[in-house]
């Protein structure tokens, strides 16, 4: 039989309803993250959409973190949205739903106390631990939903190597998958066996709080039995503590129907706001647009509607559902009104029983309600429109829910269409920048001859006893910087011409190594690789800001080798798509000892240096500065076999990905 005929697995209904919701009112990374993160079939659809064909030939996807990051935000929306339709056809019966339940209990027992090993023991990849320990017993949870009763002993019999199969196909690597293929092997087996097979089965058997579990710990890893089983009480907290802001009962018998019902009416809700949406011509520019969707807007809630669209520091009123609508325009500047209200808060506004203003009334009279509530439409930063709608004054929360979806779905719109108009912009001129390069590019070439000759005059002229001929040597290098200085103005002003410096971060790195290679890895045992992409790799940032950031770095890394020597690589990779656009991507990793945990606390902030006389301790704070002026971003990952800066830095020319 196939290992794994179908990945769409059962979830508990609260945990997809809660992440629907998140997801539903643009809840933060880390909420969402933790969420999905304590569910294994969540995990396995994330996890195989991340690490499939789409991405590329890239390395597996080791974490829910990386996952999300790689998946972009409505990429992982659309998987969420997609997984509650799923999850409300599942028909489990009440045994198959207990059975869920305590599935979902056990493996976030597992992949909690799996980390904390991790931590504990220094395996230096704790988020790997946890996600193999939500993966482990993989089988059973196929089992709940298979036909029959053989079938489910089938895979149950199986549960350690379909789980190792799974992780295979993923590229997660030889080593977990035999922590998920070894998993059960008796703890004597294990005493030599890799750290991540160790840990993994020891979490498995923690999991059931058995004295089997509190003697392998010390088997395996010479735990002690009061730190084990302190461990299981804290474990034990914190999966009681997931369960109760899930709504998911643990002690008494668990029903899934009042969850299961409301994930009904929220998918549908969502259903119905995206079928109005497509109802409307949505091809034309955001007045157009909003103008279209009012009638979609009455369609769903039975309520009439305005539309005012923002133009020139005015509402304009744009098209409405409750008969022939007059030419209005007004102020957009707050004046007491719902409507301006709405507008400047960026957040709904209803009369209620405030006192109307002459405003209110006339949109009252246009609507023919006794009441009115006004919707902004918000398009990235900026409030393109609102809409007013007519009611009686006491709008069912099943109504305000459709509301709010279909507005959010119709800022989504919106966004993406304002998103490829800047691309087709830029676009635009694109041709002018290649041409804006090259001769940046021609100019760098001859600067480079130049540095060599100002080198070797200096050389020459300190081998001179005539000091004539030094000063002569002197005049000539005065011309040479002159010369230089010129070229540099010229690749400058160039550049002016757009709206951002650029430069080619594969040209600057090429160029710094020979000087670097020269001065810190002159000893023996000093080793320094330059791996670059073969893509291009034109950033949006001044070359001297890229040099600076090189050396900041790369002399930080040498000077964090052992005596004995080791090793430096920097690694650039093109184009990196996250946040919605295009990134060049640069790495820069030693083989030293690690930054100390003090260090750590405060890394780009100026204080003191571990690096003794000499240094000033800004180098962190410098390089910090520089990515941040260039709207980039920078992260460290750093452990005892050493440190890894990951910087990433805006592409200068954005083209639109399909994973979007």
């Amino acid at each position: 039989m196939n290992t794994v005929p179908d990945l769409q697995l059962p979830s508990l209904p609260e945990v997809t309803l809660r992440a629907l919701e998140v997801c539903n009112q643009d809840g933060n990374y880390r909420e969402i993250s933790e969420i999905v993160a304590s569910d294994t079939a969540l995990v396995v659809r994330i996890l195989a959409l991340a690490n499939s064909a789409l991405y590329g030939p890239t390395p597996g996807i080791r974490s829910i973190d990386q996952a999300l990051l790689r998946l972009g935000t409505r990429r992982f929306k659309t998987l969420i949205l997609t997984a509650a339709l799923r999850q409300i056809l599942f028909e489990l019966g009440g045994d198959a739903w207990q059975q869920l339940r305590d599935f979902w209990r056990h493996a976030l027992t597992t992949a909690l106390t799996a980390r904390a090993l991790a931590t504990l023991t220094r395996y230096p990849e704790a988020d790997e631990a946890f996600m193999l320990g939500m993966l482990h017993n993989i089988g059973e949870l196929i089992a709940i939903k298979a036909p029959d009763m053989e079938t489910r002993q089938q895979y149950m019999n199986r549960q350690s190597d379909i789980a190792a199969e799974l992780v295979t196909s993923w590229g997660l690597g030889p080593l977990a998958a035999d922590a998920m293929r070894y998993q059960q092997a008796l703890p004597s087996e294990l005493r030599d066996a890799g750290h991540l097979v160790k840990v993994i089965s020891l979490s498995t058997r923690l999991a059931l709080s058995d004295s089997a579990g509190i003697a392998a710990a010390g088997t395996m890893f010479g735990l002690s039995e009061e730190l084990t089983r302190e461990i299981n009480r804290r474990i034990s907290h914190d999966v009681s503590a997931m369960a109760d802001s899930l709504g998911i009962q643990l002690v008494s018998s668990y029903s899934a129907e009042p969850a299961s019902q409301e994930l009904r009416k929220i998918v549908l809700r969502q259903a119905i706001a995206q079928q109005a949406i497509g109802f409307a011509d949505l091809t034309g520019k955001t007045g157009a647009i909003l103008a279209e969707t009012v009638s979609s807007l009455t369609l769903i809630t039975g309520l009439p509607a305005l539309c005012f669209g923002y133009d020139d520091d005015s509402l304009v009123l744009l098209s409405g559902t409750a008969g022939p609508h007059p030419h209005l325009a007004v102020t957009a500047q707050a004046g007491g009104s719902v409507l301006t209200e709405a507008f400047a808060s960026r957040m709904p506004a209803s009369l209620n029983e405030q006192a109307p203003t002459v405003l209110d009334r006339q949109l009252l009279s246009l609507l023919r309600t006794p009441s009115l509530t006004a919707i902004p439409v918000i398009t990235g930063d900026r409030c393109t429109g609102v809409f007013v709608l007519g009611t009686d004054g006491n709008t069912p929360d099943t109504t305000t829910e459709l509301i709010r979806l279909f507005i959010r779905q119709l800022s989504a719109v919106l966004q993406e269409k304002s998103i490829a108009l800047a691309n087709e912009t830029e676009s635009a001129g694109i041709d002018h920048e290649i041409a804006i390069e090259k001769l940046r590019e021609q100019v760098h070439e001859i600067s480079n001859p130049l540095t060599i000759i100002r080198q070797h005059l200096h050389q020459l002229r300190n081998r001179l006893d005539d000091p004539d001929a030094r000063e002569d040597l002197d005049v000539v290098r005065e011309e040479l910087d002159r010369a230089g200085n010129l070229l540099l103005q010229m690749s400058n002003n160039t550049a002016g011409n757009t709206s951002e410096e650029t430069s080619d971060l594969n040209a600057e790195l090429r160029s710094l190594a020979r000087v670097l290679e020269g001065s810190l890895f002159s000893d023996s045992n000093l080793h320094f690789n330059v791996l670059m992409c073969s893509s291009p790799t034109l950033v949006i940032a001044g070359p001297s800001a890229i040099r600076q950031i090189l050396i900041n770095l790369i002399r930080n890394a040498v000077e964090s080798l052992p005596d004995a020597g080791g090793a430096v690589t920097i690694k650039t990779s093109a184009p990196v798509w996250q946040g919605r656009r295009n990134w060049v991507e640069m790495e820069v990793t030693d083989t030293g000892t690690g930054i100390p945990n003090a260090v750590q606390e405060a890394l780009f902030t100026p204080g003191k240096t571990t690096k003794g006389e000499g240094h000033s301790g800004l180098g962190l704070s410098i390089v910090k500065q520089l990515v941040d002026d260039m709207e980039g971003i920078i992260a460290c990952h750093t452990g005892q076999e050493g440190t890894t800066f990951r910087i990433l830095l805006p592409a200068a020319s954005q083209e639109k990905t399909k994973s979007d």
